[in-house]
C-alpha cells in the first residue's frame, strides 16, 4: 500500500535525517524531492502547497535548530504534517441514536460500495457487537440486490429483501420499520452507484436522504483514482451532507494521492479503508498509523490488533504447550502457521506493518511474494499425516510424489524442508531458558544482506 510514495519519501528524508544542522539550503533540496514525491503520488496541488509551506515553517523554527538531532526532528515534522493532512485521529462512526442507527452508503458505480456494505456490517457485528440489518435500494442494477443478499449470508448478518419494481424510498421505509420491530441496532442502506453530474439520480438520493435521515452518510470511493477521488467526494458533499469516506482498494494503490487529498479538499474524514477483497479486509483509518507506514516506520499497533482478532488463541496456546513439553514442532504445525499468516493479509500484509521493512531491497521484496506461502501450503497438503509428523522419512520417491501432487518441483520440496528445519530449531530455542532472545538471535542469522527472511528467500518468484 502506497509503495511508490513510501519509497520516494524515505529516500528523500534519508539524506537529511543524519544532518546535525538544518539550513534553508539543505531543507530546500529535501523539500523539492518531497514535493516531487507528492506530485508523483497524484496528491492534489493545494494539498502539496500547504503541506510544503507548513513543513518549511516548522523546520526553520528555533526548537529544531537547538535540537541535538535536527535531521530526525525534520522527519518527525514531515510525519506530523502527513497526519494533519489526513485528519490526525481516527474518527469513529457515530451510532448514538435511537435504534436503528441508519447508515446510508453513496458512491460511484464500481467503487466497491456493495462489498463495503458487507465488510462494514461484519465489522460492526464482530467488533462493535451490533445487531445489523442490510438492505439494497439499488433498483437499477438487477444483480445488486442478489449480490448483497449473498454477501450478507456470507458475513452472517440479516438481509431485508427488496425488488427492482419498488421505489428506493419505499424500500428504505419498509426496512426501517422491520428494523424497529425486530430490535436491530444498525441498518445499512446500499444505494445505486451514480455520477454527481446526473441531476435526476442526485435528486433521487437527496430525497432518499431526507426521508431516512441517516446518522452516517458514507461516500465510498476508489483509492486508485488518486486526487479525482477527492474531487468526486467534494461534488457529492455539495449535494449530500456526507459524514465520512470509505476509501476502497487501498491494497492496489501504490501512490496514496486519494488518502492525502480527501480530508483537505472535502473537509470530511476517511473513516475506513478497504485493504483487500475478503469480507474482513476493512480497517479503521488511523492517519497517524498510515503516516508511519508511508515513512517506512511500520504500524505495530494495527499489527497487534490484527493478531488479537485473527489469531486462533486456543491453537496458539496448544502449540506453545506442545513446544514447551518437548514434543517438537512438526509440518502440520508449520502449515497451521502459514494459514494464520494468510488470514492476516499474507506475508506482504505483515511486512508492510513492521518497522524498517520499507527499506528492504527490491530483490528481497520480490522474494517475499505471497504466492510462495500458497506454494508452501500446497506442498504440505500433498504429504501424508505420517510425513507431516516425521519429515525425516521424506526421501527420493516421496519427494517426487509430493512435488507432483502440489504442482511444484523437487527443489521446492527441498527448500520447504530446509525452511522447516530452521523454524524447528528456532522453536527449540524458544522452549528453553531465555527463549525469546535466543529466537531473535536465530532470526537475525537467517537474514540475508539487505533484510528479509533468508529461509523464505529461496522460494523467490519463478
Amino acid at each position: 500500500m502506497f509503495e511508490n510514495l513510501s519509497d520516494r519519501l524515505t529516500k528523500s528524508l534519508k539524506n537529511i535525517s543524519g544532518r546535525g544542522r538544518l539550513t534553508e539550503d539543505n531543507i530546500k533540496d529535501t523539500l523539492r524531492e518531497v514535493r516531487m514525491a507528492l506530485l508523483e503520488a497524484d496528491v492534489a496541488l493545494p494539498v502539496i502547497r500547504e503541506f510544503i509551506a507548513k513543513v518549511k515553517e516548522s523546520a526553520l523554527g528555533t526548537d529544531v535548530s537547538k535540537s541535538l538531532t535536527p535531521g530526525q526532528v525534520f522527519v518527525k515534522i514531515v510525519q506530523t504534517e502527513l497526519e494533519k493532512a489526513m485528519g490526525e485521529v481516527n474518527e469513529q462512526l457515530d451510532l448514538k441514536a435511537t435504534p436503528p442507527a441508519v447508515i446510508l452508503m453513496a458512491g460511484l458505480q464500481g467503487a466497491g460500495k456493495t462489498t463495503s456494505v458487507a465488510k462494514l456490517s461484519k465489522f460492526l457485528k464482530e467488533r462493535e457487537k451490533k445487531k445489523v440489518l442490510v438492505v439494497s435500494a439499488d433498483v437499477y442494477r438487477p444483480a445488486a440486490i442478489k449480490q448483497l443478499e449473498t454477501l450478507a449470508s456470507e458475513v452472517g448478518v440479516d438481509f431485508f429483501p427488496s425488488a427492482v419494481e419498488q421505489k428506493p424510498i419505499d424500500i428504505a421505509n419498509a426496512a426501517i420499520a422491520h428494523a424497529k420491530k425486530n430490535f436491530f441496532d444498525v441498518l445499512i442502506l446500499d444505494t445505486a452507484g451514480r455520477l454527481h453530474v446526473d441531476g435526476e439520480m442526485m435528486d433521487e438520493i437527496k430525497a432518499l436522504h431526507a426521508a431516512v435521515n441517516p446518522v452516517e452518510t458514507l461516500f465510498t470511493v476508489d483509492a486508485m483514482t488518486g486526487q479525482d477521488a477527492a474531487n468526486t467526494a467534494k461534488a457529492f458533499d455539495e449535494a449530500l451532507p456526507l459524514t465520512g469516506v470509505i476509501l476502497t482498494k487501498t491494497d492496489g494503490d501504490a501512490r496514496g494521492g486519494a488518502a492525502l487529498s480527501i480530508r483537505h479538499i472535502t473537509g470530511k474524514p476517511i473513516k475506513f479503508m478497504g485493504v483487500g477483497e475478503k469480507t474482513d479486509a476493512l480497517e479503521p483509518f488511523h492517519p497517524d498509523r498510515i503516516a508511519s507506514r508511508i515513512l517506512g516506520m511500520g504500524d505495530v499497533l494495527s499489527l497487534i490488533e490484527e493478531v488479537e482478532q485473527k489469531v486462533d488463541k486456543a491453537k496458539a496456546e496448544k502449540l506453545a504447550k506442545k513446544v514447551k513439553s518437548g514434543k517438537g514442532f512438526d509440518l502440520e504445525d508449520f502449515r497451521e502457521q502459514l494459514v494464520q499468516m494468510k488470514s492476516m493479509g499474507g506475508m506482504m500484509g505483515l511486512i508492510d506493518k513492521l518497522p524498517g521493512m520499507g527499506q528492504m531491497s527490491e530483490q528481497v521484496k520480490n522474494q517475499m511474494d505471497d504466492k510462495l506461502t500458497v506454494r508452501m501450503e500446497a506442498i504440505i497438503n500433498s504429504m501424508t499425516p505420517a510425513e507431516r509428523a516425521r519429515p525425516d522419512i521424506i526421501k527420493g520417491s516421496r519427494k517426487r510424489r509430493i512435488a507432483a501432487g502440489s504442482g511444484t518441483q523437487i527443489q521446492d520440496v527441498n527448500k520447504l524442508l530446509k525452511q522447516f528445519t530452521q523454524m524447528q530449531k528456532m522453536m527449540k530455542k524458544m522452549s528453553g531458558k531465555g527463549g525469546m532472545q535466543k529466537m531473535m538471535r536465530g532470526m537475525k542469522g537467517m537474514m540475508p544482506p539487505g533484510g528479509g527472511m533468508g529461509g523464505f528467500g529461496g522460494f523467490g518468484r519463478r
